[in-house]
């Protein structure tokens, strides 16, 4: 799900200003007489006067083949800029694309096509390379039964965004921020003077809402945790045989709590993690390893 339009748009805003900054030279040199003020934020105020604007045609191709994201977000982008302008997909929020492949056409001012080009191309080549990334993750455990999850290793500024794009290829998200679930990782457990005392502490002063989750990455850590029936305990940075023994113990100690994996997981590792059956599979790959998906804008030639 997007955020509100009033989020989106504060936002959009912010990404226009940067990359206007004064005004477009390039832009503003071809179409002279498009724009209202020279004036940036006066610009992204008023838009374009009545009359004013050069209507011209553009189109998005694809050139590569993956999951197409953030569609909408770009069609908010050139609203910002002229309300006028028609911004309409030619392919599903999600869905697959081939090389080559026409994703949008766009009509309206010349002028707002070409300076809302590079803010709506970034954000959806970035969001389209995390759900092709993701997709391709999922497929590696499809049928397992076990879901795959997002983290909050994400770009400052963007992270609802890039999680609305794991969640497009498939995964689920995990927490978007600190007040989202508790979770206890090795530096609360140090602060607390151990794993019992932090979860005491935790459930003592948090909503009574929220879930606690609690990382573990030994043995003995396990042991000490499944009698706490904690919601969710993850098993961190283990190998295959230390996972497939606190799985083991843990549906045996506390089968209603939630086994979630994370640490080191590689999509070639993915498969035979899945094949323990924890219920989740968390991994910051969706989003860092995620290359953007290669997508231009082509502006129609004017007819002479």
């Amino acid at each position: 799900m997007l955020p509100p339009d009033f989020l989106l748009d504060r936002w959009i805003e912010d990404w226009l200003q940067e990359d206007i900054g004064r005004g477009d030279w390039a832009s503003q040199s071809v179409f002279p007489s498009g724009w209202a003020s020279g004036l940036p934020e006066r610009a992204l105020e008023r838009g374009l006067e009545q009359g004013q604007a050069t209507p011209r045609q553009a189109w998005w191709v694809a050139k590569q083949a993956g999951a197409v994201a953030g569609l909408p977000i770009a069609a908010r982008v050139f609203a910002r800029l002229d309300r006028e302008v028609q911004f309409t997909p030619l392919v599903p929020e999600g869905g697959l694309c081939a090389a080559g492949q026409p994703l949008a056409e766009m009509q309206g001012s010349g002028l707002a096509l070409l300076m809302g080009e590079r803010v709506a191309l970034n954000v959806a080549m970035r969001l389209s390379g995390i759900a092709t990334t993701t997709r391709r993750y999922c497929r590696a455990i499809a049928g397992t039964g076990v879901r795959l999850a997002d983290t909050r290793k994400t770009t400052p500024g963007l992270r609802i965004l890039e999680k609305y794009a794991t969640r497009l290829g498939g995964a689920v998200n995990h927490r978007l921020g600190l007040d989202d679930a508790v979770m206890l990782k090795d530096n609360h457990i140090a602060a607390a003077g151990g794993l019992t005392a932090a979860v005491a502490q935790a459930r003592a002063h948090i909503p009574f809402p929220l879930s606690l989750e609690v990382e573990t990455d030994s043995w003995a850590l396990v042991q000490e945790v499944a009698p706490l029936q904690v919601e969710i305990v993850m098993l961190d940075n283990m190998d295959l045989a230390a996972m497939a023994q606190a799985i083991a113990h843990l549906r045996a100690v506390c089968p209603r709590t939630k086994i979630e994996v994370s640490g080191n997981v590689t999509l070639e590792r993915l498969p035979e993690i899945a094949a323990l059956q924890p219920d989740y599979i968390s991994t910051s790959a969706l989003v860092t390893r995620a290359p953007w998906l290669d997508i231009s804008m082509r502006l129609k030639p004017e007819e002479s």
